[in-house]
C-alpha cells in the first residue's frame, strides 16, 4: 500500500495495489474507488484530502509486516515526525 498526497491539488491517492485501473466510481463527492479489470479495488483518490481526513497523522495498527530491514525508529513516531 502507498500514499501519495499532491499538495498543488489537494488530493490523497491511496494505492493499494500496483495493478491498472480499468474502471473508477465516485462514491460520494470527490471520493472515487479505482477497479482493476476483475472488479477489485486498486486505489481510492480523495479530492480536497484536507478537508475530508487528518492529514497530519497516521496510524497503522497490527499490520501483518514484514520488514526488510530492522527499523531504527517505530513507524508511528517516524509518521508522527514527518508530519511535524
Amino acid at each position: 500500500m502507498k500514499l501519495d498526497y499532491y499538495p498543488e491539488t489537494d488530493s490523497l491517492y491511496i494505492e493499494l495495489n500496483s495493478k491498472q485501473c480499468a474502471d473508477a466510481h465516485e462514491i460520494a463527492p470527490g471520493v472515487v474507488i479505482d477497479f482493476d479489470a476483475e472488479g477489485n479495488v486498486v486505489g481510492i483518490d480523495i479530492d480536497q484530502a484536507s478537508k475530508k481526513v487528518n492529514l497530519k497523522q497516521i496510524d497503522c495498527e497490527e499490520l501483518p509486516l514484514v520488514a526488510k530491514k530492522k527499523l531504527r525508529r517505530p513507524i508511528r513516531a517516524r509518521v508522527a515526525a514527518v508530519a511535524s
